[in-house]
């Protein structure tokens, strides 16, 4: 008897020790992303997000624009349209991508945006444009989630008709 009253005690402290016991399993799970908004501004990005440990982070090549003027000269601008028109192309299929792999826009932590310098604005990056693009996926009422980001002019990508290429990394909520 007394040797099944010490198997029952040593049994009952592995299950608190491994998490296998009924209360352990009944408490809610922490939050797949923790979102840190800017302080004093409702500049739509976070200026932090953390990750737990455990959970599961998938990293997404950078997308650039589909054609969206097939009777453009080919590799121009003109065919891929100006950076706000390229941000939604290339996020749309970052959309498609997310969702192949069953995740959401909700699910993007991180954002890297590299922008060319359009012509039309002597070179300069059309970053109204792009926020303009990018405000219709993030921190809106159907997606409020907001991803750390970074916008960086660059001095060209692989398609001279490309402004945009965006490269995003989500989370698989638990």
């Amino acid at each position: 008897m007394k040797n099944f009253a010490i198997a029952a005690l040593l049994s009952a402290a592995l299950l608190n020790v491994t998490g296998c016991n009924d209360a352990t399993a009944e408490q809610p799970k922490a939050e797949t992303a923790i979102r840190h908004g800017l302080m004093g501004s409702d500049f739509p990005i976070s200026r932090a997000v953390e990750i737990p440990a455990s959970t599961t982070i998938v990293y997404l090549s950078g997308s650039v624009p589909g054609v969206l003027n097939p009777d453009a000269p080919k590799n121009s601008i003109e065919a891929y349209g100006d950076t706000e028109a390229q941000t939604v192309s290339v996020l749309k299929r970052i959309e498609a991508n997310l969702e192949s792999l069953n995740l959401t826009m909700k699910d993007v932590v991180k954002m890297q945006a590299f922008l060319v310098g359009d012509p039309k604005l002597e070179g300069r990056m059309d970053f109204a444009g792009f926020m303009r693009g990018y405000t219709q996926f993030f921190g809106t009422e159907e997606q409020p989630n907001l991803p750390s980001r970074s916008a960086l002019q660059i001095a060209g990508l692989a398609n001279p008709g490309f402004l945009v290429e965006i490269e995003v990394t989500a989370v698989r909520p638990e």
